[in-house]
C-alpha cells in the first residue's frame, strides 16, 4: 500500500488548479500534525477515484526542505519517498529501492540512481527509444553521472558511508527521520544534510542502523541543456556541501562516527569540498612554471595524457555498464560520441565546473537561499519526432 502527496509550496502559477481539475479532487477538512517544522496548510485536496490515493497540500511558501517536512507530515505510512518535480520513475524503481528495507530492518534510508534522459523517449515506466542526448552539455553530463553513481555510491554502500541521497529519489524512515528533525530549510543541500544528520543521531544515540543504496532503483531526470543553468545547479550543490561540512565539522576525525568520519567526511571533505581550488591551484602553477621556463613540457604533456586516459576508462566503463545492466540499446554513433566527449568532459566541463564551484561561496551569504530558475525539457512520453515541448521552473 502507498500514496501519493503533492505539496504546492506557495507557487504563484495555476499548479493546484491543473492537479485538482486532472484528478478530480475534492476540498476536504483534514488536520495535519505539523512534528516536523514547516510552514502552515492553506488547503487540502483529496480524491478516492483512483487505486492510490492522491492528496494535494497548498501551502504557504517556504522552500523546497519545507514542502518537504509538510509531506512527511501528512505520510501516513512508516515510509516515505521524495522526489523532484523534474524527474519520473522506471517501472520497478519502487520494488527495487524498497528490496534493502525488507531484507534488513535496520535500513534508515535507501538512495537510488539518477540518470538524465534528455532526447529519450519513456512509455509506461520504461525507456522505449535510448539515445544520447543531442546537444554537447547533457551528453558529457550523462557521462559524468554515471561514472558519480557507479563508482563512489557503490563504495560507500559497502561500509554503510553513504552521506548523500540524491533529492531525486530517496527512500527514509519516517519515525527516525522525524527524530532527528527532518529537513533543514536553512541549507541549500538538504537532501545531504539530512542524510548527515541521520548518521549523527542514529550513533549519537545508539540506534541500529543502515543507509543503502541500490543501484537498480532508477530514476530519470532532465539535465541542465544551458551552460548558465548548470552553472546555477552546481553552485548550489556547492554551498549546499559547504554548509553540511561546516555545519557537522565534529565528524572530523571523531573516532565515534568510525569509517563514516575516516574514509566518507574525508573524501567530501577533499575530493568534493576542496578539490576545486586544488585543480585551480595547479593549473595556475603548472603556467606559471611554464611561463618562467620551470617545466617539463613532454613530461607534463605525457602526465597529461595518462590522466586523460585514466579518467575517459573511468568514464566510459561506468557509462557502457549502465547501458548492459538496464538493457538499453545504444546506436554505433552514440558510442562514438561517447567516446569522443568523454575526453572533452575532462579538457573542458570539468574545468569549467570548477571554476563554478571554486567561485560558489563567494557572496553567497547574501543570496545564499535562492534557487534561482532553471530551464528544463519536458520528459517526452509519446514523441514520435526529435523535438520534445520545454518547461521552466525552479528546481
Amino acid at each position: 500500500m502507498y500514496e501519493i502527496i503533492v505539496v504546492d509550496d506557495g507557487s504563484s502559477d495555476n499548479t493546484s488548479q491543473v492537479v485538482q481539475e486532472t484528478f478530480h479532487m475534492l476540498h476536504i477538512n483534514r488536520p495535519i500534525q505539523r512534528q516536523l517544522t514547516c510552514q502552515p496548510v492553506e488547503a487540502v485536496f483529496e480524491t478516492r477515484a483512483y487505486k492510490v490515493p492522491i492528496t494535494l497540500i497548498r501551502k504557504r511558501n517556504g522552500g523546497k526542505a519545507d514542502a518537504l517536512n509538510m509531506g512527511i507530515n501528512a505520510a501516513r505510512y512508516p515510509y516515505f519517498l521524495c522526489m523532484d518535480a523534474d524527474s519520473v520513475l522506471q517501472r520497478d524503481s519502487l520494488k527495487n529501492i524498497v528490496r534493502p528495507v525488507l531484507e534488513d530492518d535496520r535500513v534508515v534510508a535507501v538512495g537510488g540512481a539518477v540518470r538524465p534522459c534528455n532526447d529519450a523517449q519513456m512509455k509506461d515506466g520504461q525507456i522505449v527509444q535510448y539515445h544520447m542526448p543531442h546537444r554537447i552539455l547533457p551528453c558529457m553530463q550523462v557521462l559524468e553521472y554515471d561514472r558519480s553513481f557507479l563508482a563512489a555510491r557503490i563504495l560507500f554502500d559497502k561500509f554503510n558511508g553513504s552521506i548523500i541521497i540524491s533529492g531525486a529519489f530517496g527512500l527514509f524512515k519516517k519515525s527516525v527521520v522525524i527524530q532527528a528533525g527532518g529537513y533543514d530549510a536553512s541549507t541549500m543541500g538538504e537532501d545531504m544534510e539530512l542524510v548527515v544528520k541521520l548518521h549523527v543521531f542514529c550513533r549519537e544515540f545508539g540506534v541500529p542502523y543502515r543507509i543503502r543504496y541500490a543501484t537498480d532503483a532508477i530514476c530519470w531526470t532532465q539535465a541542465p541543456e544551458k551552460l548558465a543553468d548548470l552553472r546555477r545547479q552546481r553552485r548550489r550543490w556547492h554551498i549546499g556541501l559547504y554548509q553540511s561540512m561546516t555545519k557537522h565539522r565534529h565528524m572530523l576525525a571523531n573516532p565515534k562516527y568510525g569509517m563514516v568520519s575516516f574514509i566518507s567526511y574525508f573524501y567530501f571533505l577533499i575530493y568534493e569540498l576542496f578539490s576545486p581550488y586544488i585543480e585551480l591551484f595547479g593549473t595556475f602553477t603548472m603556467l606559471l612554471a611554464a611561463a618562467l621556463g620551470f617545466l617539463n613540457i613532454p613530461f607534463m604533456l605525457m602526465y597529461m595524457g595518462i590522466y586523460v586516459v585514466y579518467s575517459s576508462i573511468l568514464s566510459l566503463t561506468a557509462f557502457f555498464a549502465r547501458i548492459h545492466t538496464i538493457d538499453l540499446n545504444l546506436t554505433f554513433a552514440d558510442a562514438v560520441k561517447a567516446v569522443a566527449l568523454c575526453v572533452l568532459e575532462v579538457f573542458c566541463l570539468r574545468f569549467i565546473l570548477a571554476w563554478v564551484r571554486a567561485t560558489a561561496l563567494i557572496g553567497y551569504r547574501k543570496k545564499k537561499n535562492s534557487w534561482g530558475h532553471i530551464e528544463r525539457r519536458k520528459i517526452d512520453f509519446s514523441r514520435t519526432g526529435s523535438q520534445g515541448g520545454r518547461a521552466a521552473g525552479k528546481t
